[in-house]
Parts: C-alpha cells; sequence; structure tokens
C-alpha cells in the first residue's frame, strides 16, 4: 500500500496533496488530502485496483457522476472523481468527527431521543435520494458519520456505481459484496437484480434498532447463520429489551423490518414521519404493519412459514448440501469484522478460523499485554477475549470440532479448550514452528525447522514423516477423510504444493507454485503468492488431484513468515484474512523532557532500535510491511541515510559492538534462532556468534570484553541467560531459573546486568554482577520492563505503566545501590518484542532516547470476511470438483 499512496502522491500533486491513511474498507482505502486548489482538506477515496480492473474505471466514473448533484444537508456529497496511473479515485468533504460505529462501540446504546433524531435526519437523507432514483444500498453504521451531532450519510451512490459499472456482475470475483449481512434486507440476501428504496428502510430500521438495543436485529456465528434469521424469524420486543422506548417508536421499526418490502413503509418520508407521530403505536398494529409482540403464535407462525420454506432452501445453497440454477445461487458476501482498539499488533503468525466459521482464534498483543497471547473472537461478537496462559504464542490452529485450539509457545506444541482453563503440553518443539493441523480422527501433524512430525491431540508417540537437508516442508493441511497431508516444500527455486499420503508416505507434486496451502471444502484448494495474492484452485481431495486452472480470489491478503499467510479457511466455504499491509511505524528521538523530534525515514517496520556507541547512528530491525520479513539496517543520523547491515530477510534485535564496528543480531535463516555479527559498514562481511539447539536472542558483547551475554529459549526452563567467555566454546549459566529472564541489558563497564524477571509473579527489573556470582537488587517496585542504562552506568532507566523512569545507581565495590525510581516523561510509543527485547535506547548521556511509534489507521485491525465463494458455478469446477 506505500507503493500505491507515493504513487498517487506523485500523480496527483498538482491538485490534491495527500497527508496520511485515514482507514480502510472492502472496497477503497480513504485519505486524508489537502485540496490545493480550493485549499480546503478533503476525503480522498481510492477504490482497491483489483476492483477497478474488474468493474472498468470508465464507467464506474461515468455512473459515479449520477451522485455529484446530490446536495443536502444530511449527504456527503462528491466534489471530484478520477483516474490516476490506473487508479480509481473519488473526493469527498472531509467531515471532523466520528463514525456511528465510533460512537455505538465507545457508548452502545444511544439516549432514545437522540437516536429517533439521527434516524429521522437519516431518513430525509435516504427520501431526498429515492426521490432522484437513487438507493443507497450499504446503510450501516460505519456509513454514518456524525458531524456536530448530526447525521450525514456517506458513500451515497459508490454501491450504485459499482453494480452498474462493466464489472458489476463480477463482484464476486473480488471477495466483496454490495451490503452488509447484519443491515440486508431479505431481498438483498436472496440476489434480487433489483434493489428498490425499500431495502434502504429495511437497513436503517436495522440500524435504529442497533442504536436503541446495542445489536442490529439479527446476529449469529456465521453470516450464513444471520441470513437464515434475517428470513425466518422475528426481531425481538424493543420493550422488552429496554422499557423506556415508546410503543410508536418500536411499531415503526418492526413497520421497517418487515419481510416483504410491500409490507414496509412506501417511503424515507413515512417513515420520518411515524417516528414523530406517537399514535403510530395504535396505527402500527394493524395488520398492514404487525407487532410481533401483538401477534399470536399461530398468526406469527403463519406469517414466518413462507420465509421458513425460503430459508431452507438458501441455507441448503449456502451450506452447498445441493446444487441449484446459476440464478438461484446465493451472491458472494464480504463483510469486516472491527478488532477491538486494544489490539496493537498481530505478530508473524497466521490467523486461524473454526471449521464451522464461527470464531476466529489470532495471536496478539494489546496496548496494556506486551506478551503476544492467543485471543478468542466470535464472527457477531464485539470484543475479543484472552484465553488464559498463552503468552508468547504463534501458530494457532483449530480441532476438527472446533472446540480447542493448538499452538507453539515457550519451546512446545500445547493445546487449550476454547472455553480456557488448563493448558496441555503436548510435545516438545524447538523454534522454527511453521504450522500445524489436527485431523477428526484425532491426529495432529506440525512443521517446525522444516521437517514434518505427527503425534496425537492427546501427547501421544512422536512420528517422523517428511525429513530433508536439501528443502524445508511447512503449513500442513490434513484433508477431510484424514488420509493425505498437503503442505508447502521451499528448497531451491519457487516453493511448491505438495501431498503425502500418509498410509504409504508417498510425495505427490500438485503442480502448484505457491505457498500455504488450505482445504476449504466445496472442491477447492486455496494457494497463496508471495505478493499476497489468494488463488483456488478446483481440487478432488478423493484422487488428490487438481481439476482445473487457477482463479483468483483476492489480492489483498498479508503475508506472514515463511510463506504464511494471515488466512483463516473453513471447511464450509468461509474465509477470514488480513487485508493490506501492517501498521507502519516510525522512529522517533525524545529528550529527557520528553519533546519529539520525528526523523525523516520514511514509515516502515522498524523495532529495537539502538544507538552505536558514538550516537551518530542507530541500528535498527526493518520488515517488510507485507510479509514482516526483516533485516538489519543502520541510520546514519547526521546525513540520515539507511544503510542495509544484514541480507537474509530473517535477522531481527541488533546491538552494537563496544567499538562501533559490528552489529550483533539473532537470525533464523537456518530454522533456529542463532546468533551471528555482521560489519556495520554493510559490506557484508557475516560471522556466526552462537549456534546451537533451542532459540538464541539478544546477544550482547560485554564492553570490558570478557565475553558474551546472551538469551536462550530451552524447553524446560523457557527464557534463561547465558554467558560466554572470551576464547571459551560452552557457556556459563548466569541466569537458569523455572522464571522467565529476558530484557537483558549490559551496564557500559560490562560489569552489571539489568533484566526483567516475573519471579515474584510480576515483571520486575532487577540488576546483578555479570557474571556473578553474587545477589541480585531489585529496581522496579510495582512492576518494570526494558530497561537500558545511561549517564555512563550512574543511572537505570525502563518502562512501566505509562511513563518512561529513571533511577540513580550508586555503585561501591562490589555493591549495587539504587534510588527511587522517577517519572521522566509519558510513554506513548511501541513496546519491544513481546516485552522480552527492548524495543527503545538512550544514548551513553542518559539524556537522548529512541522510540518507535505505530503510525497505523487502524486498518491493520479489519479482519476481512468472505462466504458464498466456492458456491459459485465456474468453467472447470463440475461435480467431481465439488465432492468432498
Amino acid at each position: 500500500m506505500l507503493e500505491i499512496t507515493e504513487l498517487l502522491r506523485t500523480q496527483l500533486a498538482e491538485i490534491y496533496r495527500i497527508e496520511r491513511e485515514l482507514g480502510r474498507g472492502g472496497m477503497a482505502t480513504v485519505y486524508l488530502a489537502h485540496d490545493v486548489r480550493h485549499d480546503r482538506k478533503v476525503a480522498l477515496k481510492v477504490l482497491r485496483p483489483e476492483l477497478s480492473a474488474i468493474l472498468g474505471a470508465e464507467r464506474f466514473l461515468a455512473e459515479i457522476k449520477t451522485t455529484a448533484n446530490l446536495q443536502h444537508p444530511h449527504i456527503l456529497g462528491l466534489f471530484d472523481s478520477g483516474e490516476a496511473a490506473g487508479l480509481v479515485y473519488y473526493v469527498m468533504p472531509f467531515v471532523e468527527g466520528e463514525s456511528l460505529r465510533d460512537r455505538l462501540t465507545r457508548d452502545r446504546q444511544l439516549p432514545v431521543d437522540e437516536a429517533v433524531r439521527l434516524a429521522r435526519e437519516i431518513a430525509d437523507a435516504l427520501e431526498y435520494a429515492h426521490q432522484r432514483g437513487i438507493v443507497h444500498r450499504d446503510i450501516k453504521p460505519e456509513n454514518i458519520l456524525l458531524h456536530g451531532g448530526h447525521a450525514v450519510v456517506a458513500d451515497f451512490g459508490i454501491a450504485l456505481a459499482a453494480s452498474r459499472s462493466d464489472g458489476g456482475s463480477r463482484m464476486t470475483e473480488t471477495g466483496m459484496s454490495l451490503g452488509t449481512p447484519h443491515y440486508m434486507s431479505p431481498e438483498q440476501a436472496m440476489g434480487e437484480r433489483e434493489i428498490t428504496p425499500k431495502a434502504d428502510i429495511y437497513a436503517l430500521g436495522c440500524v435504529l434498532y442497533e442504536m436503541l438495543t446495542a445489536e442490529p436485529p439479527f446476529v449469529g456465528a456465521t453470516a450464513q447463520a444471520i441470513i437464515a434469521r434475517v428470513m425466518t424469524e422475528e426481531p425481538r420486543s424493543l420493550t422488552l429489551q429496554r422499557r423506556t422506548i415508546p410503543p410508536h417508536v418500536e411499531a415503526v421499526v418492526h413497520r421497517a423490518l418487515q419481510k416483504l418490502p410491500a409490507d414496509r413503509f412506501a417511503s424515507a418520508a413515512q417513515f420520518a414521519d411515524a417516528l414523530g407521530n406517537t399514535d403510530f403505536a395504535s396505527v402500527g398494529a394493524r395488520a398492514d404493519a404487525p407487532v410481533v409482540a401483538q401477534a399470536s403464535p399461530r398468526e406469527r407462525a403463519l406469517r414466518v412459514a413462507p420465509w421458513v420454506l425460503l430459508a431452507g432452501v438458501v441455507a441448503a445453497g449456502l451450506l452447498g448440501m445441493f446444487r441449484r440454477p446459476a440464478r438461484e445461487v446465493p451472491p458472494v458476501i464480504g463483510f469486516t469484522v472491527e478488532l477491538a482498539a486494544p489490539i496493537t499488533d498481530l505478530g508473524g503468525s497466521p490467523i486461524a478460523l473454526s471449521p464451522d466459521g464461527s470464531r476466529l482464534v489470532m495471536a496478539a498483543q494489546t496496548v496494556e499485554d506486551p506478551q503476544v497471547r492467543l485471543y478468542l473472537r466470535s464472527l457477531d461478537g464485539t470484543r475479543e477475549r484472552v484465553l488464559a496462559n498463552t503468552e508468547n504464542t504463534v501458530q494457532p490452529f483449530f480441532s476438527a470440532d472446533g472446540e480447542w485450539v493448538a499452538y507453539w509457545s515457550n519451546g512446545a506444541l500445547r493445546k487449550v479448550s476454547i472455553a480456557g482453563g488448563t493448558v496441555v503440553t503436548l510435545m516438545p518443539v524447538s523454534g522454527g514452528f511453521q504450522g500445524g493441523s489436527w485431523s477428526g480422527r484425532g491426529e495432529i501433524i506440525v512443521a517446525t525447522n522444516g521437517v514434518l512430525f505427527q503425534t496425537t491431540s492427546d501427547g501421544g508417540a512422536v512420528d517422523t514423516l517428511l525429513r530433508d537437508s536439501t528443502a524445508s516442508y511447512r503449513w500442513p493441511e490434513i484433508l477431510p477423510d484424514g488420509k493425505t497431508v498437503l503442505f508447502m516444500t521451499a528448497g531451491a527455486g519457487p516453493s511448491r504444493i505438495q501431498a503425502m499420503s500418509l498410509r504409504s508416505r508417498r510425495v505427490t507434486d500438485l503442480g502448484i507454485t505457491g505457498t500455504y496451502p488450505r482445504y476449504v471444502g466445496r472442491g477447492w484448494l486455496t494457494y497463496g503468492t508471495s505478493d499476497g495474492a489468494l488463488f483456488a484452485v478446483p481440487f478432488d481431495p478423493k484422487r488428490v488431484r487438481v481439476l482445473g486452472a487457477a482463479i483468483p480470489v483476492t489480492s489483498n491478503v498479508r503475508s506472514g513468515s515463511g510463506g504464511a499467510m494471515k488466512l483463516g479457511t473453513s471447511r464450509n466455504g468461509m474465509l477470514a484474512w488480513l487485508g493490506g499491509t501492517a501498521a507502519s511505524r516510525e522512529l522517533v528521538l525524545v529528550d529527557a523532557a520528553g519533546r519529539e523530534q520525528t526523523t525523516a525515514t520514511p514509515p516502515d517496520l522498524y523495532e529495537s532500535p539502538r544507538f552505536s556507541p558514538d550516537a551518530r547512528r542507530i541500528a535498527v530491525g526493518i520488515g517488510d510491511l507485507l510479509g514482516g520479513r526483516p533485516d538489519i539496517w543502520s541510520l546514519n543520523l547526521t546525513q540520515n541515510i539507511l544503510s542495509r547491515v544484514t541480507y537474509d530477510s530473517a535477522s531481527v534485535y541488533p546491538e552494537w559492538s563496544p567499538d562501533g564496528q559490528w552489529v550483533h543480531f539473532a537470525t533464523s535463516r537456518s530454522g533456529d534462532y542463532d546468533l551471528w555479527r555482521a560489519r556495520s559498514d554493510g559490506s557484508g562481511v557475516e560471522e556466526p556468534v552462537v549456534v546451537g539447539p533451542h532459540d538464541h536472542w539478544e546477544g550482547v558483547p560485554s564492553a570490558d570484553g570478557r565475553g558474551f551475554v546472551y538469551r536462550v529459549t530451552d524447553p524446560v526452563t523457557r527464557r534463561d541467560v547465558l554467558w560466554l567467555p572470551t576464547g571459551a566454546r560452552e557457556p556459563v549459566p548466569m541466569l537458569v531459573t523455572p522464571f522467565e529472564e529476558r530484557g537483558i541489558a549490559p551496564s557500559p563497564d560490562g560489569r552489571w546486568l539489568a533484566y526483567v524477571s516475573n519471579e515474584s509473579g510480576v515483571d520486575e527489573i532487577y540488576v546483578r554482577a555479570m557474571p556473578g556470582p553474587g545477589g541480585r537488587v531489585q529496581i522496579s517496585a510495582n512492576g518494570g520492563r526494558e530497561p537500558r542504562w545511561g549517564a555512563a552506568g550512574r543511572e537505570l532507566l525502563f518502562r512501566a505503566r505509562d511513563s518512561v523512569f529513571t533511577t540513580p545507581i550508586t555503585i561501591t565495590g562490589s555493591e549495587v545501590r539504587a534510588g527511587r525510581p522517577r517519572a521522566l516523561f509519558r510513554d506513548a510509543y511501541r513496546l519491544g518484542g513481546a516485552g522480552n527485547h527492548a524495543g527503545w535506547d538512550v544514548d551513553r548521556s542518559g539524556r537522548r532516547f529512541v522510540f518507535v511509534r505505530d503510525v497505523g489507521t487502524g486498518a491493520e485491525r479489519q479482519v476481512n470476511v468472505m462466504l458464498n465463494w466456492f458456491d459459485q458455478p465456474r468453467a472447470g469446477a463440475g461435480p467431481a470438483a465439488r465432492r468432498d
């Protein structure tokens, strides 16, 4: 996305100056821009490139012009539209304020009088547009802005323009749809071609219902379930949920939510008038606008019966139970799930979707908790729930029944129930874990360090399935019958998708070049490419054969490490993925008073900056925004020039040598993380420092030349600190305990080590002699992390709660005394890797700091969900391809 942003800046520089990204949705990305000619702020929306290609730019722009003449106080107008370098854009006023979705997320329910007023304002806008032949088609809280306390409807006519343009009938190929399940009228859910203003009236009824009760009238575990309820059930009574809702408001809402368009209000104006008419309660109770609370069970059954029959047909199609004529195929439905705001990072591992598509599990960090843990989210819920005791987690995957999640953590494969409870260890696994799959018969296949292993869900014997010194096997996927496993093979040349019979151990190449194979049911296999594109091929899982050509699904899936994709699939054909790029970051220099000076380096995936001994350079890890493939770079602060230090796309955690000639780092180039060093001048000269079993991190040479201190992840004792004397071949244990020791920081004179330990049950900062012997001195009292030395070792700085603290240090002989910690300035910056490695630094003066700050827009926390894509009739996907 950065490349697209820069392209737009160049192409539109004379008319629009793009300032920053504001957000990202299923159809477009929106930027804050400055209208150069009119000296005003505007919102510039850019269609996704693949959508522009399918819709046809010229026709789309012609259709969208029909909305340019909409001039109404509650409609966000259209200023401009055009095409630049093949990208279609349109320009709207920039509205200061928040969306109705933001307001509902914060307050859940609105005061009744305010909700009614906003609904009448929206209805007024709809009536104005309907009178001019324009149906919005996607009324929902995200498309309603709040400006000065009043409603402003956004994206008027955008869905209409998309549906009318050249590729409107091919929207299904993009993974997008016009409408959102919670607000979609029954006729939209059925895929009716002609959508009338009555669909907008239905959606507005849903929005008003949510403003009053905190949730839409129909919710469900999956989009299929929501649609089935839309067509078969009546909404719950409003007044039974909230007694302060006037009867006439309930009558209005239920009239708007009638299944048949003919039973709804004749116009949006009637909707608005009824909301202002307290006598409508008696009118709304008549047969032409039934209120559920007043209808008898027999009447409700008779009223719903036709829809029950119809929903049975639709549900059968949604679940692939039988083939229907092409004209009755359920439409592709796409929507987004916004993750809770405290989540700041989704790590480098994939996300997992339960087999029935109802739940999502991801490894993530939050603002309050730097540890990467498992978070569970129901797709019809509003927040994530942390699964306890799952810290330092990667690569989650579901059991076949969806009741358990397996994952890698702290040197072992583990599992935990989605209901919570005790974590069960299944087998020891060193670093380099690259995915797993859990069959319906209880077998689990995992990939680690390029080897495929098999065990059982109760922690039984471990069997080596596939090992080759010239190839790396990753991302296993067991097929439904439990007899075959798919996987990606990396080695010389492009990665390939292969399959292995678990009985004969015979390997079959499927003739596909790609990554991350997933079998999604419906007779389809998906795989990715390194640029984030997702493809699907018709596939026979019984004969293990590809049956046709690859078809693009979307080009917007974020990549993970080692060929992973941030993609979850279900066996009923649902897809869930993180799109675009990860949140970008900026380097920020801060003085002792907390005053900031951002560097001129462009936003990127910066992590763990370190000042050189002379403070003229900063070594920093920089990842790939699409795939997270990190390398170490050096920033010359005088010239503001970034120079590459490593070239393996697998290096993290830089640390300088005392003379500034070398940069030490951890690299996973050989599977497990090992410690290497490279010349800081970028000459490419590299040397191994510590190589061996288990993962090695945070390697720092002591300033006095006596040795090298580093952290190791041990399967039994977890995170430990070891000391390697200069010239020695074997390390000396320094901190080997059942607790977590990490965040190491040798003092400037090389005699003392500051570190983090959770031995008290809370992360605290300690100092001890390096390498020992001797006791340790506790520095922090109420929690602390990421220690760094300043002022030539006379003070120790650390991060705790929302501030950076400083503690005076006095050293007399072999004794360390610490003063009282004092808050130095507010800490609003990014933490280091899961709290294990300091994500900031201070120079030797102790008065200049460097931090990393997230500058994402929130779009990196949006999960895209799509269903029914695999139900569409396509050439080459005949009956044989659809057999599970």
